[in-house]
């Protein structure tokens, strides 16, 4: 058996902070995205995650949707083999919109494992509250004809599937994401099993501190996607009103004092806030430079201030696909009024 390689200028894991879950768990406070978008291979995102792991990573995020975890399987299975213990790593995975049905979830969760190469997963998430099912690849306009709206009683038969996952011990924890705190108060109202976690989008210009707050005082541990704005996200979901998080003068500031890359900064702000960022990136001096970020050098309190002066609410991920009628825009998915937008 070849011993898998750590890396001499890599972050003794036992350094990376923890976040503990309600349950007693830990889970590494940064982790690596595996969401490629329409800009890198599968064999690129598997390779990443095995040089992420080799510089101090632990905590990978998977999805079924992101069509890649068969060859991520390949990787942690070599990375095991190789002497790190499968109990070191925090692995995570989700259900995709089509999959919510009576029996679906254990088909789909089954899937994940087998592809990727594992008898459980750490924390298996609901995607996207809706069950909408769109073509991948598809415009922003594209609407599914058996689009339905959130509805809570469906979600909940959905939500005893995944409830099921925990009492099979294929899942140790499971969570939401793209949930709003309307839904969550309802899922926290009725669930057996308190949701874990809820995957959202988090970054300094878009910090959802309302939804942040909910969770944090619901015990419900947030994970950040997005959380250097997203750079690589696929140009169907770019709009001209976007604003760029790497480029604004308080992230700036503090990537001068400190002489590393905005996007560092990002990271930072992200751990020390008590989110978990998930930086996606295929490139080793960036995952390194994401996982250095949160063992050296904290930001002060004046700069976590200052970048908590630059929210701009600006929404990166909006999804349009999800919408379940002609005459909607992207707001109605958010529950912006602080009630389920009804059908």
């Amino acid at each position: 058996m070849e011993k898998f390689a750590i890396a001499n200028d890599g972050i003794d894991p036992n350094a990376v902070p923890k976040r503990t879950l309600h349950t007693g768990a830990e889970i590494p406070a940064i982790g690596l995205g595996t969401f490629g978008s329409d800009r890198f291979t599968g064999s690129q995102v598997a390779e990443a995650v095995k040089g992420a792991i080799s510089v101090g990573y632990r905590h990978i995020d998977c999805a079924s949707v992101y069509g890649n975890e068969k060859l991520i399987g390949q990787a942690l299975a070599e990375v095991i083999v190789g002497g790190i213990k499968r109990e070191e790593l925090w692995i995570t995975s989700k259900l995709w919109n089509d999959m919510h049905g009576d029996g679906d979830v254990l088909v789909s969760c089954q899937k994940s494992l087998d592809d990727l190469q594992l008898d459980y997963l750490d924390l298996f998430l609901i995607h996207w509250p809706f069950p909408n099912f769109h073509a991948p690849g598809c415009d922003v306009d594209s609407r599914s004809p058996d689009a339905k709206p959130y509805i809570h009683e469906n979600f909940m038969k959905t939500w005893r599937q995944m409830e099921a996952l925990v009492e099979k011990g294929l899942v140790r924890h499971i969570g939401t994401s793209n949930m709003t705190a309307p839904k969550l108060k309802l899922l926290l109202q009725d669930a057996k099993i308190q949701p874990a976690c809820n995957e959202m989008e988090q970054h300094p210009h878009f910090q959802q501190q309302e939804l942040f707050d909910f969770c944090k005082s619901n015990n419900i541990q947030q994970i950040g996607f997005c959380p250097i704005g997203s750079p690589t996200r696929p140009d169907r979901d770019k709009t001209e009103s976007d604003t760029v998080d790497i480029q604004d003068p308080a992230v700036l500031a503090a990537a001068t004092r400190l002489n590393v890359h905005p996007a560092v900064i990002c990271v930072k702000w992200a751990v020390q806030r008590g989110q978990i960022p998930i930086p996606f990136s295929v490139f080793r001096n960036e995952y390194l430079g994401n996982l250095q970020s949160t063992v050296q050098d904290p930001l002060t309190d004046e700069e976590m201030q200052a970048l908590a002066g630059i929210d701009k609410n600006c929404r990166l991920i909006k999804g349009q696909v999800f919408l379940w009628k002609d005459d909607q825009s992207w707001e109605d998915l958010w529950d912006l009024s602080g009630e389920i937008t009804p059908a």
